[in-house]
């Protein structure tokens, strides 16, 4: 076992809810530290600065998440079924209580693509890579007759991702899911289904 990226892994795990619950600027690296149990100087060993350190935490979560998507869009299914899976699950994470649940992209993405270009170049690489397979879903679909042969798979899917992502955002001002509720909705509609 690698100590060196155990201890790694464990300030990024230790992050990520600090960072859903507060952003990125207001988390500062006394505080990390101190909730993750790593002594201040020891940052600098793992990261060459809180940038890279960013950095580093969205690629993280973004091979997380595109784990979590793939488990969801290559199960043996209808296509139409496994995109519907997605978006209920983003519909259930982003709607319950607990921030750590939610989206790093979405509450990351206003606050450091202005801050940073590695990071904002690191969510447009992770978020384009969700669109991707999505849109490869939507033409799997087309395929197996669970979706419309009509529609514009790479359209479509950027669009759906720029409704959840908006969705997401509203609900964070309304605290209501209603939002969501409507983005599914569109969704639906979007790719008509009944």
């Amino acid at each position: 076992m690698n100590t060196a990226i155990d201890l790694r892994q464990h300030i990024l795990d230790t992050a990520k809810p600090l960072m859903l619950r507060k952003g990125f600027t207001a988390v500062g690296l006394t505080e990390l530290l101190a909730a993750a149990g790593i002594p201040k100087g020891s940052f600098y060993h793992y990261f060459a600065s809180k940038e890279a350190f960013g950095e580093a935490l969205l690629s993280w979560y973004f091979s997380t998440h595109l784990a979590q998507l793939d488990s969801l869009l290559e199960r043996p299914a209808p296509a139409a079924e496994r995109l519907m899976d997605y978006w209920e699950y983003w519909l259930a994470s982003h709607a319950g209580t607990e921030p750590e649940a939610k989206c790093l992209a979405v509450k990351l993405s206003a606050e450091v693509s202005d801050l940073s270009e590695r990071m904002r170049a690191e969510l447009d690489q992770g978020t384009q890579a969700i669109i991707r397979r999505v849109a490869a879903c939507i033409a799997a679909g087309k395929e197996d007759g669970s979706l419309p042969a009509t529609l514009d798979e790479q359209a479509v899917a950027m669009t759906l991702y720029q409704t959840w992502l908006g969705a997401s955002l509203m609900e964070k001002i309304s605290r209501h899911r209603a939002p969501l509720d409507t983005a599914m909705a569109s969704t639906r509609q979007l790719l008509q289904l009944s």
